[in-house]
């Protein structure tokens, strides 16, 4: 690490559990499990139909009053991502453009301020594209011919705007006049994480002072669960009690349940949030990202080794032993082969401390939130360093004797933590994990 320390000083979530950092948190101390039948959607004909929403939420509250009509423009990935970040820049009480009041100035400079996102893949709203095709069909098959003529035209001219990657940092840097770096990081599940490692080290090189960074998903809709369901990943034999559905680690898990969330951080130099007088979280003081090559591309490498990689590296990065992590929040799909894998990776990186090394998964309460899964999770993690306090896991009361796991069912544990780790991986081959300790 330089000498360019990078602390957290704002936390924004939106996730099944609620929005915002104290919602999250109180719901997380309650044990509460935010999984339930899809409401989006009629979900009554596919395999799985159980899901992490979020609550409904009007977005001409959620945006300034400069920049409402972009709203229009916004997919739900867009405005998952615009909803966190507000919740973190306000947690952090920056003023910027987009939370100041109309006649005071943003109290930051705006040059050293950058915004990476990570995102996923942004799927489109049946309807409107489902209407644009029909208008292209000829004699009831599709034609290039008509769909460039007649069916493009059905929709509008910015439509392609609404589901293009890079659009969450887009939005989030427009509204608050941030003008430092900019980044889209789009490695699935592991973008969120892959997007904070990368701010922290843009702040450790000195090209910014200020990073907000997270990722977003939006994995509740037909195209997104259509293409786990076909890769037979989801769960599907608790359709009819959700909340027990998302097992990750469990001997009796059957597949993942999708769910859509963000997770954005406020990350600052360390003498700039003093100089300010902000709340430190946390400090990141260790990431490292890795990959592997699986040679079958529905589940991991089934040793682990990539996923091991990665958390060795972020453990040594930060100066630490694998013994003083006091806290872990794994992936934990609730994929059997795949919570195999990274059991087998939690042990290789952390040998005979695996068994005391507390274990928190949190998609038991939320779901596979894609993009926004690693920052939801790093937003879990900065909140319960700061707070002393791990929360019961759920659905998770018999792991497998071969996993040597350590996972917390009981009740709110209240002990000191130093020192915690998140980690995140992707099907695709992709690694991360960060390490985070109290700040002193």
């Amino acid at each position: 690490m330089t000498d360019r320390r990078v602390v957290i000083t704002g936390l924004g979530i939106t996730s099944a559990l609620g929005t915002g950092r104290e919602e999250y948190y109180q719901a997380l101390l309650s044990g509460k499990i935010g999984i339930a039948r899809i409401q989006a959607f009629d979900p009554s004909g596919f395999p799985s139909q159980v899901a992490g929403e979020t609550a409904p939420f009007s977005m001409g509250k959620m945006v300034p009053k400069f920049y409402r009509k972009a709203a229009k423009l916004m997919s739900p990935d867009i405005e998952l991502a615009v909803v966190a970040a507000d919740a973190a820049i306000r947690d952090a009480q920056l003023q910027t453009k987009g939370t100041c009041p109309e006649n005071e100035s943003p109290q930051i400079d705006p040059t050293r301020c950058g915004v990476n996102i990570g995102a996923g893949l942004i799927c489109c709203d049946l309807v409107e594209l489902g209407s644009a095709v029909e208008n292209a069909l000829e004699n009831g098959t599709f034609s290039l011919t008509k769909w460039g003529l007649q069916g493009m035209q059905s929709l509008t001219p910015l439509w392609l705007l609404k589901y293009l990657p890079n659009m969450l940092g887009c939005h989030v840097s427009i509204i608050h006049d941030l003008q430092g770096p900019s980044n889209t990081i789009t490695c699935g599940e592991a973008s969120g994480q892959l997007a904070i490692g990368e701010a922290v080290r843009t702040i450790q090189r000195g090209k910014a002072d200020v990073m907000i960074a997270g990722g977003a998903e939006n994995k509740v809709n037909p195209m997104s669960l259509l293409r786990q369901c076909l890769m037979h990943r989801t769960s599907t034999h608790y359709n009819d009690t959700p909340q027990e559905a998302s097992r990750p680690f469990d001997s009796a898990a059957d597949g993942l349940v999708v769910g859509q969330g963000a997770g954005i951080v406020v990350l600052e130099e360390r003498q700039h949030a003093l100089r300010r007088g902000a709340r430190i979280y946390a400090e990141v003081t260790g990431f490292a990202a890795s990959c592997f090559h699986s040679h079958n591309f529905l589940d991991p490498e089934p040793d682990g080794r990539g996923m091991a990689i990665a958390m060795q590296k972020a453990i040594q990065t930060a100066g630490l032993s694998p013994e003083q992590i006091d806290l872990l929040i794994p992936h934990g799909l609730a994929v059997p082969a795949s919570d195999r894998a990274e059991a087998r990776a939690i042990q290789q990186a952390f040998g005979p401390h695996t068994s005391h090394l507390p274990v928190f998964p949190t998609k038991c309460r939320i779901g596979d939130c894609g993009a926004g899964a690693g920052a939801m999770d790093l937003v879990t993690v900065a909140l319960l360093l700061h707070e002393n306090k791990i929360p019961p896991a759920r659905n998770c009361p018999n792991p497998p004797a071969e996993y040597g796991l350590n996972i917390r069912n009981q009740d709110i544990v209240e002990t000191p933590l130093n020192h915690a780790m998140t980690n995140c991986y992707t099907y695709g081959g992709q690694a991360a994990a960060l390490v985070v300790s109290k700040y002193s």
